[in-house]
């Protein structure tokens, strides 16, 4: 399949490359794209990048190694960086701390933007400002499109699709849930966490995470309250998936989904997409045992807390992690593993109400499950949305978009390259 036309100098630039998560999407970029690719890695350090170009060399020597462009951490360097290429996937990390710059000068030179973040006060706060910049110029804009929060967005897209295919029907109540996870965090992830609370309050923090805060319009259907157990206890119990509690990662993946609603209700082109009307979405993990899911979510909150009201706390855990650019030994990580399943409850309001009475009530379900590293994911899915740009028609005119608007190219790219995805219709 062809690349679009364009001016500019490279298709893709790999911003951040000798970092952790940048190696390996170089890595992914070089094994998997198109030989006709036209690219580069970017960083501070030229002689870490050279490094970085021979291990790509290493992986494919049928095609021409990545250029090498010296970029540092400022609005002048990145803007004549994104000047240079299509399509900019960025891994510096932490966004809250160094990520505005490639933002910026993306949305400023109509440059189309991928990033890993899992920040989503960060994005919040990227929105208010540059979403106006990005529709004058045509850029797309994509945030959380690594492990937070693409595979809770494509899975929710998935379910919505299922649900209009074999129901005819809209998508009503939403519920994903971390059924597996078995991996690692970096030294930048773990960053990404301690530095969180220095560079906003918890008012923002606060505001990014409710319903709809990252969605260009609001919903009115509330989400379904819960009982006074599973507020005491974190536990609540989902058909088809089971006994669930509360999820770290809940928030910022909700907000990702829930910006994906508004897109596709407000903006004509991605209309298509549209959930429904009555859409609602809620996010868990499975628990070994309800023990471990009521200590799994007193300690979240216990953690949250002296994350956000105990500096010295943050000094303490500081010590003991991996350091940004540093992450667990590949021969480790290549052991993990995760595994998302979900499930949707058909609405019919749109077409005149339930099915006949005396039918069993169906569900749409869901299964994702990617064998390997979070962060070989992660690379994967930042890759393999910059091919989707690159060769797809995709709804997209400019703009702040999710993984999700990328449709369903996307989903098949990524189930061709490990996130397996597969979805159907159960009784219950």
């Amino acid at each position: 399949m062809s690349f679009k036309k364009h001016d500019r100098q490279y298709d893709v630039v790999v911003f951040g490359a000798t970092g952790y998560t940048g190696l390996f999407t170089a890595e992914h970029i070089a094994a998997e794209l198109p030989t006709n690719l036209r690219w580069a890695v970017a960083g501070r350090s030229a002689e870490k990048l050279q490094n970085v170009v021979a291990e790509c060399q290493k992986l494919n020597g049928d095609r021409q190694p990545p250029a090498v462009e010296i970029c540092n951490l400022n609005d002048e360097d990145l803007l004549q960086l994104a000047k240079k290429t299509y399509i900019l996937i960025s891994t510096v990390g932490p966004y809250a701390k160094y990520g505005e710059h490639a933002y910026k000068a993306c949305a400023e030179a109509g440059t189309h933007y991928l990033d890993c973040t899992g920040e989503a006060v960060w994005t919040y706060d990227m929105i208010k400002k540059y979403e106006a910049t990005a529709k004058r110029t045509g850029a797309c804009l994509i945030s959380q499109g690594g492990v937070e929060s693409a595979p809770s967005d494509l899975l929710t897209l998935v379910l919505a699709q299922t649900l209009k295919k074999e129901l005819s029907a809209d998508t009503g109540d939403v519920v994903v849930s971390f059924h597996t996870l078995k991996a690692q965090a970096s030294g930048g992830t773990l960053a990404t966490a301690l530095n969180l609370f220095q560079s906003y309050g918890l008012k923002e923090i606060d505001a990014s995470h409710k319903p709809y805060a990252l969605s260009p319009i609001k919903n009115s259907t509330p989400t379904p309250r819960a009982s006074i157990w599973s507020m005491l206890t974190g536990l609540r119990e989902v058909p088809l998936l089971g006994t669930l509690c509360t999820s770290v990662t809940s928030g910022t993946n909700a907000a990702i989904v829930f910006r994906s609603w508004g897109l596709a209700k407000s903006e004509a082109p991605l209309r298509k997409q549209f959930y429904g009307p009555n859409f609602t979405y809620r996010e868990f993990m499975r628990p070994k045992s309800k023990l471990q899911g009521v200590l799994m979510h007193y300690g979240l909150i216990f953690g949250g807390i002296m994350l956000a009201f105990v500096p010295p706390f943050r000094e303490l855990v500081r010590r003991f992690i991996y350091q940004p650019g540093q992450g667990p030994e590949r021969e480790a990580a290549h052991k993990d593993y995760i595994e998302l399943r979900g499930v949707a409850t058909p609405d019919f309001s749109a077409s005149g109400g339930p099915p006949p009475a005396g039918k069993p009530q169906q569900l749409a379900h869901v299964r994702g499950q990617y064998s390997g590293s979070m962060y070989l994911l992660t690379a994967m899915l930042l890759a393999q949305a910059a091919l989707t740009i690159l060769e797809d028609d995709v709804p997209m005119s400019g703009g702040v978009y999710t993984p999700a608007s990328l449709g369903q190219g996307f989903v098949d790219r990524v189930h061709e390259h490990g996130f397996k995805v597969e979805a159907e219709i159960v009784d219950v």
